[in-house]
């Protein structure tokens, strides 16, 4: 039993993990306003609220006559125990539970709010009815057998898990034990040496493990607001052994885990440190240009800087992959819902008077955006179980999350609300304005179907903006799922297509399917972008880059 929640937990970390978005707040004051609203909303219209009570009741007198036709949805894991759908206690207090939640969201629906007020009270319904789900209870027959199992020593142990949560994670249930694994040591282990370091960014260089190379290297470059080693997790899931595999020459941007003394690093701070790279890596691999990807944030800071190249007349970035990154940042996902000119004035304005916005804080917000999946789970496996929590790769590494500089975060924040990609010469980085249209590289973009922080369909719109030839893929997966997506996964599939027709809705039905990871078809991409074979270099660096500290360095140490 144990062992398969612990498999349940993975699958669910692995489909639900949340790449943080470090422009979106979610305020307790905008929670408690709309709880407010909902409350507010029985008081101003009596009769529709009568009527939904006086509904409830005949669903629960048919629940107590066991006449009730309720069951959970079929992808709802919290109640795959045979006990909710044969004890006949246990499944009147699940169809209890079920009534009451349909109607809930029944009466928002009937309400006479607004559409963006419905969508905001079915979020606080869905917090306080997932909260308050029964297997979140000491009841939970899962918690009752192991209880008698162990003989009383389960509750002794969630109790202490809760003591420590509540000491040294703020209250919740730690999702990883972080004493598991060591970045170096277990993760990040691919053999490499950090090549150059300016203030911004280490530059690792990964050691070739075949014989010839692609003349044109890969530099990888990833979000700031998590470590890199997402890309080099584990020898089984590392996109760089893959590349390694595949005669790349693969290198990887570490980015600093700034402090307040960094508050004023903003986007062209990156940038420039972006485009010192860029040189060293040319300068390294005797190349004119590289081929770049970039993920999430690390993909606006990518193509910001091809907008600057453009606007200097430079070619240095000859193909670039973007990975679940949003550029036209009209959103339309749970995450905007509260996103409004204050949220983002009072994001803004924390950071500042931080000097940095702490990814710890981001990780607790964003947890609560999916509750069953990054909350409730936990505080079932760790305090009703007593089971330590999960061994997880995914997690720890999602767990590890570094600062931004309040400049940066600013900068974020002006991005999502002017949206200046979409508009030509709107933005302006390191002295220049930036026209997307003059980018003419050829783009990879990729997004995931179940993602709920960059929607696959504003990177869909997101893609469009480039005046290059365009690759649209879409995984049939999450967030960081979609990154972290090795060949052999036998439920791995992605879409593609020839066309880029204006809505993406259209792109999805003529798209093609294909089974196993989108891995294979963008190794295809890169490697027709990648020039000539070579022999592969005896050693890293050069005599003016030599290789310096082995990887994965010193920057993704900081704490």
């Amino acid at each position: 039993m144990s062992n398969k929640l612990n498999d349940d937990l993975k699958f669910q970390a692995s489909e639900n993990t949340l790449g943080l978005n470090p422009v979106v707040g979610l305020r307790r004051k905008d929670l408690l306003g709309s709880a407010r609203m909902v409350l507010s909303q029985a008081l101003r219209q009596p009769i529709h609220s009568v009527r939904h009570v006086a509904h409830f009741g005949i669903e629960l007198k048919n629940v107590l006559l066991g006449k009730s036709e309720l069951q959970p949805q079929s992808d709802d894991r919290r109640f795959l125990d045979p006990a909710w759908s044969q004890n006949p206690l246990y499944k009147r207090y699940l169809q209890t539970y079920l009534a009451w939640r349909k109607e809930l969201h029944a009466w928002i629906d009937d309400s006479n709010l607004s559409p963006k007020d419905i969508a905001r009270g079915h979020f606080v319904v869905n917090l306080m009815t997932e909260a308050m789900a029964p297997t979140n209870t000491a009841a939970n027959p899962a918690a009752v057998k192991r209880f008698f199992e162990t003989g009383g020593k389960s509750l002794l142990d969630g109790l202490s898990h809760l003591a420590k949560d509540l000491v040294h994670n703020g209250g919740m249930p730690s999702q990883v034990n972080m004493g598991a694994f060591e970045v170096g040591k277990s993760l990040g282990v691919t053999e490499g040496a950090v090549v150059f370091r300016n203030d911004v960014l280490e530059l690792i260089q990964y050691r070739p493990i075949t014989e010839q190379v692609h003349e044109r290297p890969l530099l990888v470059v990833p979000p700031q607001i998590n470590k890199f080693y997402v890309f080099d997790l584990s020898p089984d899931k590392s996109l760089a052994r893959f590349c390694l595999r595949n005669n790349v020459q693969t290198f990887i941007v570490s980015w600093r885990n700034p402090t307040k003394e960094q508050r004023e690093w903003g986007l062209s701070t990156y940038i420039e440190a972006l485009k010192e790279a860029v040189d060293v890596v040319t300068a390294i691999t005797g190349s004119k240009d590289v081929n770049m990807l970039g993920a999430c944030s690390g993909g606006i800071t990518c193509t910001a800087l091809l907008g600057h190249y453009a606007a200097i007349g430079e070619k240095k970035v000859n193909a670039l992959t973007l990975l679940v990154s949003v550029l036209d940042t009209t959103l339309d996902s749970d995450v905007a819902l509260f996103v409004d000119e204050q949220t983002l004035e009072a994001a803004k304005r924390h950071s500042y008077q931080a000097g940095v916005l702490e990814g710890r804080d981001m990780a607790k917000v964003f947890a609560w955006m999916r509750p069953n999946d990054l909350i409730w789970n936990y505080w079932v496996n760790n305090y009703l179980l007593g089971n330590e929590p999960p061994v997880f790769d995914i997690l720890f590494w999602n767990n590890d999350t570094t600062r931004l500089p309040a400049a940066f975060h600013g900068d974020l924040i002006e991005m999502f609300k002017n949206n200046p990609l979409i508009r030509p010469d709107a933005l302006e980085v390191c002295g220049t304005a930036i026209d997307l249209k003059q980018v003419t590289a050829d783009i990879f973009s990729l997004a995931g179907t179940n993602d709920h922080i960059t929607p696959w369909k504003s990177c869909y719109k997101s893609a469009q903006l480039f005046g290059g030839k365009v690759e649209f893929v879409l995984s049939s997966s999450g967030h960081i799922q979609s990154i972290l997506n090795p060949p052999g996964n036998p439920k791995a599939r992605y879409m593609t297509s020839t066309d880029m027709p204006v809505k993406a809705e259209e792109w999805m039905e003529n798209s093609t399917k294909h089974t196993d990871s989108w891995w294979l078809y963008w190794q295809a991409w890169q490697a027709e972008r990648s020039g000539k074979l070579k022999k592969s270099p005896a050693h890293l660096g050069n005599k003016a880059y030599p290789a310096g500290e082995a990887s994965p360095g010193t920057y993704v140490h900081e704490r």
